[in-house]
């Protein structure tokens, strides 16, 4: 299994957002993420400077959103709809994003859910709960 650093993921974003600015060639992992990038104009500059993205520090305490945290969300949340693992998150979002009128809203909703899981995963020492990730989603995409 591929375990990229933080480093790499800062690079990797970083070069799809140069690479989709200057109309390079986007490997097929860049393909998918440039949208999610295009979609976050406030995460821009951000991208264009390689060197202060591998130094940058993002602590919760310091109010900041860690972009390249939020981008890896949307990267991973697409791969998991594209091969619908846990399966039923691809209806289940396909649900969620009629609901909203928006596939970038959805995406946001179902982030909520992913960092849920995660956070209970590290709290817990346990696996992450897929069921429940996916009953998270479900929820918010039949909620009135």
């Amino acid at each position: 299994m591929f375990q990229p650093s933080q480093h790499d993921v800062r690079r990797f974003f970083c070069e799809v957002w140069r690479k989709h600015r200057e109309g390079g060639v986007l490997t097929p992992m860049e393909a998918v993420a440039a949208p999610w990038v295009a979609e976050h104009p406030e995460y821009h500059g951000e991208l264009a400077d390689v060197e202060a993205a591998l130094a940058a520090d993002y602590k919760v305490e310091d109010g900041r959103v860690n972009p390249f945290l939020h981008l890896s969300m949307h990267l991973s949340i697409s791969e998991q709809v594209s091969i619908d693992q846990p399966r039923g998150i691809k209806q289940a979002f396909e649900l969620l994003a009629a609901k909203l009128g928006s596939a970038h809203e959805a995406q946001h909703e179902v982030m909520e859910c992913l960092g849920e899981m995660i956070w209970a995963s590290q709290r817990t020492g346990l696996p992450p709960d897929g069921q429940a990730y996916l009953e998270c989603v479900r929820r918010r995409a039949t909620a009135r």
